[in-house]
């Protein structure tokens, strides 16, 4: 399969990386620089760069999109704006997008909207937030987003996970286990246009 994956050398990205290059996928690496990533075709494109995302949806099968908003206090509204074009742009290649715990909800309350949420990381929930919403009222594509657990770290990869839909599926989830859960996603989709949450196994 041709997967691209924006973000490709990040905490997240890289481990999906090495996930679909370890079970024979054909790799795009996509980012703003360029860089190479070794079993991969680098490609230079920045989030907003809609031409070079519709390419991508022509020459690939899946989009990963493991990109957070800016963490240095940077305006959010570009990337709101970048993904506002990626939902109006039709293509054939599925949607994988790396979402935020903060979205999810407890008892139908967001996590970012419950008390003592860390302040710290209020804004980058709140944009992640409002990329979920734009995907719930698309059409014309199919999309998955993937919501980590609230604490996602380096660790090991077990091979195994839990899943959730709209709460979260636990407390902590590796970066690897993480990685796991979206390829076989990918392989064997069973979230289409939904959201899915990951956590590893306790």
């Amino acid at each position: 399969m041709k997967i691209a994956v924006y973000g490709a050398t990040g905490m997240v990205g890289s481990q999906i990386i090495a996930e679909a290059a370890a079970r024979g996928h054909e790799l795009t690496a996509v980012s703003r620089s360029g860089k190479e990533v070794e079993g991969t075709t680098a490609f230079t494109a920045e989030l907003s760069d809609t031409a070079a995302y519709r390419q991508l949806g022509k020459d690939n099968d899946v989009i990963v999109i493991s990109v957070p908003p800016s963490r240095t206090g940077g305006d959010h509204q570009e990337y709101l704006d970048a993904f506002e074009e990626i939902t109006e742009t039709l293509t054939d290649a599925r949607l994988i997008v790396i979402g935020g715990a903060g979205a999810t909800e407890v008892n139908g309350v967001r996590l970012l909207d419950t008390p003592g949420f860390p302040e710290e990381y209020k804004a980058e929930a709140t944009t992640c937030a409002a990329v979920y919403d734009m995907f719930t009222s698309v059409s014309g594509i199919t999309w998955t987003v993937v919501a980590p657990a609230p604490v996602i770290a380096p660790g090991t990869r077990t091979g195994s996970y839990t899943l959730g839909t709209d709460s979260p599926a636990g407390d902590f989830v590796s970066t690897q286990d993480f990685a796991v859960a979206i390829l076989d996603e990918i392989e064997t989709p069973a979230h289409a246009n939904r959201r899915m949450s990951v956590a590893s196994e306790k």
